[in-house]
């Protein structure tokens, strides 16, 4: 029993240390965002917004920035492959522009809750960004899944506290 708690926990470790600068790209854009919208404020084909005014260019380089310089600091204390933090924070951030889409067509408002996809979309667009680094497994996978969605809430809650965020989830 002891060894399979172990592999646990190391996977939850590893899993974290793997997601660790997507959620720092995801998590920037509501500190640093506001300005112009990435969507430029055009509308889709169905008249409504593409992403919505919450998605801005400032929040995605920002997000951008610092989860690369966040998987820079991985590479260096664990090896990671250079190109790390660059592709997970791209995968994150295009994950939740896809999610925002997703919404939009939906007739959901920025801020609208849509359960699953406003935890898991950023993690979806980070693993798929992260193929081309052949160090994804099955099991980062479901831990990842099964990880994010607690650390989200609570982190989406805190930054409702802190007068970050319009809505506490």
């Amino acid at each position: 029993m002891m060894v399979i708690e172990m592999d646990i926990t190391q996977l939850i470790v590893e899993a974290s240390k793997f997601i660790f600068p997507a959620y720092c790209a995801n998590a920037i854009p509501v500190i640093a965002g506001g300005g112009r919208p990435i969507d430029f404020g055009k509308k889709w084909f169905d008249g409504r917004p593409i992403f919505g005014e919450n998605k801005t260019l400032r929040g995605f380089f920002a997000g951008l920035i610092i989860g690369t310089v966040v998987g820079l600091a991985e590479t260096i204390f664990f090896g990671c492959h250079i190109l790390f933090g660059l592709l997970l924070s791209l995968g994150a951030l295009f994950g939740d522009l896809t999610g925002a889409f997703v919404k939009r067509r939906l007739g959901l408002a920025p801020g609208e809750l849509l359960p699953i996809i406003d935890q898991v979309d950023f993690i979806i667009g980070t693993i798929l960004f992260s193929l081309p680094l052949q160090i994804v497994s099955w099991e980062l996978v479901i831990t990842t899944l099964i990880i994010t969605p607690p650390i989200h809430l609570l982190t989406n809650f805190i930054a409702y506290k802190m007068g970050l965020k319009s809505n506490p989830w």
